[in-house]
């Protein structure tokens, strides 16, 4: 998995320090004992960590030294903190198969779970994916598990969808609960509606959520149109009131949070590679890559656009095939750690509800990361014409 090996003698420390890149890369460290563990980790600057584990110790010292145990060194530069980060867990995962999760310290991602397996269909928060083939619908990721419970509670408060946990046993004779007194509800407990009606209103919140609640801004906005139209401003006012109330709501939904198994894009990254940046793909919020890129066109595709050369780039990587549910909340913690962060570097591009790329815009952001420049604020596609290769190079 790592590219570079090379064998460490004590006796000759000064020349393979002097061979070590002063740089970002992932690295691990191996004796001659096949079954002794090994020393993996990330460094921003491989040279000087070497230095530190592999130097003769001082007198006294307590920090960790390696120098008479480690016989290999095996390391990739890497160009962001994000594709170290990505490759660690991949490392670390394939090194320590039992317990990478909790050297990693990942938290799971906090998800809107749809359960449309259960008879009467409700909505919850859960950190934990079931088959993404199945009836059950997730939306994520959310940044933190109250985020995702105001955002959820504040959607719900636009249907009458239920909010309870039990299975229910619809019973004329219950009594019902608070949402139902406040008809927020539709009360399949006690048949308050039949069921063709709540599987409609049902459909409603999932168009609702799989939409970016576009889908129910779409229905008031027709709704209040109506209305107008038919000279009843009261009608049309009330409407007009509903529509400016999903505004506030729809505004705490992030971007990235969509169904997860749609979840496709692009993040682009600076690259260990000269004159280079990294694309890592977004499949079905699974990672994969990095597909080096580079920013001058090689002499024999010269003549390619800038779009074609990246669609390339992203089909010279190997299909990373089918992911278990682990695998896919794992890769969704490590975007979520790097999504969230305070200030991330590189850029992220999802793809729209066809599955199709922003590729104008990627364009433009693979010139702004290569150029270490602040992310371009969201423009509608047409706003800005996509630069020439030979301005992505100046």
């Amino acid at each position: 998995m790592l590219t570079n090996r090379l064998e460490f003698e004590p006796s000759r420390d000064a020349e393979i320090f002097a061979a070590i890149p002063a740089a970002p890369a992932v690295f691990l460290l191996r004796g001659d004992d096949p079954h002794s563990e090994p020393y993996v980790s990330k460094t921003a600057n491989l040279r000087r960590r070497l230095q530190r584990l592999l130097s003769l110790p001082t007198e006294q010292s307590k920090r960790l030294n390696l120098r008479e145990r480690v016989r290999w060194i095996e390391h990739t530069p890497t160009g962001s903190d994000f594709e170290s980060g990505f490759l660690l867990y991949q490392l670390l995962r394939l090194t320590f198969p039992r317990n990478y999760s909790a050297r990693l310290r990942l938290r799971f991602a906090t998800l809107v779970k749809l359960h449309l397996a259960n008879e009467y269909p409700r909505a919850s928060l859960t950190t934990r994916l079931g088959r993404l083939n199945g009836q059950n619908l997730y939306y994520g990721p959310f940044p933190s598990r109250s985020a995702a419970e105001k955002f959820m509670n504040d959607s719900l408060d636009f249907f009458k969808m239920r909010r309870c946990v039990d299975d229910l046993h619809p019973d004329p004779q219950f009594p019902g609960c608070i949402y139902s007194e406040m008809k927020m509800c539709l009360a399949p407990c006690f048949k308050g509606c039949t069921d063709e009606e709540y599987r409609a209103e049902v459909g409603r919140v999932r168009s609702y959520f799989s939409s970016g609640a576009e889908s129910l801004v779409r229905e008031i906005t027709s709704q209040r149109d109506q209305a107008s139209a038919g000279l009843h401003f009261e009608d049309a006012s009330a409407w007009h009131a509903r529509l400016e109330k999903i505004k506030p709501v729809a505004s705490q939904l992030p971007e990235i949070a969509r169904q997860i198994d749609k979840l496709a894009g692009l993040i682009v990254q600076p690259s260990a590679s000269a004159e280079s940046v990294a694309l890592f793909p977004i499949d079905g919020g699974c990672l994969s890559g990095p597909a080096n890129f580079s920013i001058q066109a090689a002499e024999h595709s010269k003549s390619q656009s800038m779009e074609s050369r990246i669609q390339e780039a992203l089909g010279s990587i190997p299909p990373s095939g089918s992911k278990t549910t682990l695998e896919t909340m794992e890769h969704l913690a490590v975007l979520k750690r790097w999504y969230y962060r305070g200030s991330r570097v590189g850029e992220i591009f999802l793809a729209d509800d066809k599955g199709e790329l922003p590729m104008r815009r990627i364009v433009r952001g693979i010139a702004r990361v290569y150029r270490g420049e602040k992310p371009e604020a969201s423009a509608p596609e047409e706003a800005k014409a996509a630069p020439s290769p030979d301005t992505l190079a100046t």
